[in-house]
């Protein structure tokens, strides 16, 4: 045995594996899962969309997270990473639902680029408000979506994915603009 060999009594990791694809992304294999090849494509599509736009809305959560300024600081900041941590649990969810369609969930964060509909914030720190804006309107595009895949995929009798969008994404995400659309209301000073 050569010392470049890995030993079979030993704890040497094989490293620098490659492997060939078998499964391109875009395809969906055979599952018992009740539903035609037709409709789980749909979904999977459907699903990939939103999966791709609610990462780029959990690294915009984030990186608001981290520069949020100002006399809210502390309560934005807190709330930011509370709404990053729940988009978080939704990308597993939705990235599981595709998979268990028998597709390939989108997790390379450059494919994700290619994918998303939500513009590209500026490197830099923006204003409070420009933020909550910018979070505000990655909501609504997500929301648009889902409630057209929702109903789409609803046509196809994927009751599973119609659920998880309405109960996941579309009420998670209504809960959370309200949040931060009321801290962009302009409420009066009170006068003594």
């Amino acid at each position: 045995m050569t010392s470049n060999s890995p030993s079979v009594h030993g704890s040497q990791p094989w490293l620098h594996q490659k492997g060939e694809v078998i499964q391109e992304f875009g395809t969906v294999k055979q599952f018992p899962v009740a539903l035609s090849y037709e409709a789980r494509m749909y979904s999977c599509q459907r699903l990939n969309k939103v999966l791709a736009d609610t990462q780029i809305l959990y690294g915009l959560y984030k990186k608001h997270h981290w520069l949020m300024r100002g006399a809210t600081f502390y309560q934005l900041h807190l709330v930011l990473d509370k709404h990053a941590g729940e988009q978080l649990e939704i990308i597993d969810t939705l990235a599981e639902r595709v998979q268990s369609l028998g597709g390939v969930a989108v997790g390379d964060p450059r494919h994700v680029v290619e994918i998303t509909s939500i513009p590209r914030p500026p490197n830099g720190v923006e204003e409070v408000p420009a933020m909550l804006s910018r979070l505000l309107e990655a909501h609504e595009t997500i929301l648009i979506d889902a409630h057209d895949a929702a109903a789409r995929t609803a046509e196809y009798g994927d009751d599973g994915t119609v659920d998880l969008l309405v109960s996941r994404v579309i009420r998670s995400g209504e809960r959370q603009a309200w949040f931060l659309a009321e801290h962009l209301v302009d409420t009066p000073l009170v006068r003594a």
